[in-house]
């Protein structure tokens, strides 16, 4: 199918991130291949599709875990390998599908890693350090188990803790893999909730895996939906939310129908 792109309506500001017929190949495999993308400031764009289809590949090219075979990158107007690793990671926070293990760590412990990029190793933490980590523990709601270990929580209340230590590193966009998939349904979305409230609050731009269709047209502006490495169309919840669409996306019938309470739309296999 052809990739298509679905007009809002509305002038886009200046792209956050900018891509050009990108392709990735691992070994004699190409995961991703033709992408072009553009992904705005100040907004939650989701990225959909089903396993395999280059979701997780995407974001670590934007993370810049893997350097693409082809193509071009952009970051807020400069090629992305053109910046220097911390004056990147001052710009972007990634949090991975599979976060590294905390063993004994306490909760501001793990926020406070936020701060590596603004000190550096041999940086001292300073007042303004110390002022960033209080405020992003209050704005994710974790601030009362700051000196519990981080493995002592529920699997709720660790993602709102890793997300405190993206804050924490005062980035203008987070990208998140995956953070509601070991969760159920009531801290999905509690977790989607406070990623919503943090862009519109932070004015920060996010980009989120979610393999949850639902879960994207409630809480993201923009939706790129992927398969087998390329994309097959992108845009607004309203205009990816058709029974089509979703045919094409995930392969099988859907009906479209709309939340009596909410007014979302919600697809549900036929």
């Amino acid at each position: 199918m052809t990739t298509r792109s679905i007009p809002t309506g509305s002038a886009a500001a200046s792209p956050l991130f900018e891509l050009g017929k990108v392709r990735f190949e691992a070994g004699s495999a190409t995961l991703l291949d033709g992408i072009d993308l553009t992904i705005a400031p100040e907004r939650v764009t989701g990225l959909i599709g089903h396993n395999g289809s280059g979701k997780t590949t995407l974001m670590r090219l934007l993370a810049r875990h893997h350097t693409q075979s082809a193509g071009s990158i952009r970051f807020a107007g400069k090629p992305i390998a053109s910046w220097g690793p911390r004056e990147f990671a001052r710009q972007v926070a990634h949090l991975p599908q599979y976060t590294p293990a905390t063993d004994g760590m306490q909760v501001h412990e793990l926020v406070a890693l936020g701060r590596y990029p603004w000190h550096g190793s041999f940086g001292v933490f300073g007042k303004e350090d110390r002022e960033h980590v209080i405020e992003a523990m209050h704005m994710t709601d974790v601030a009362q188990y700051a000196n519990r270990t981080v493995d002592s929580l529920s699997g709720g209340e660790r993602q709102r803790v890793w997300i405190a230590m993206l804050i924490a590193q005062d980035s203008r966009c987070l990208l998140l893999d995956e953070p509601t998939s070991a969760l159920d349904i009531a801290h999905q979305i509690d977790v989607l909730d406070l990623v919503r409230k943090l862009c519109a609050q932070r004015r920060m731009a996010v980009v989120i895996v979610l393999h949850d269709i639902n879960m994207a047209a409630r809480f993201c502006d923009q939706i790129v939906a992927l398969r087998h490495g390329r994309v097959l169309m992108q845009g607004t919840p309203r205009d990816i939310m058709t029974e089509p669409n979703l045919n094409a996306i995930y392969g099988v019938p859907m009906n479209v129908l709309r939340d009596p309470n909410g007014g979302h739309l919600v697809g549900v296999p036929q």
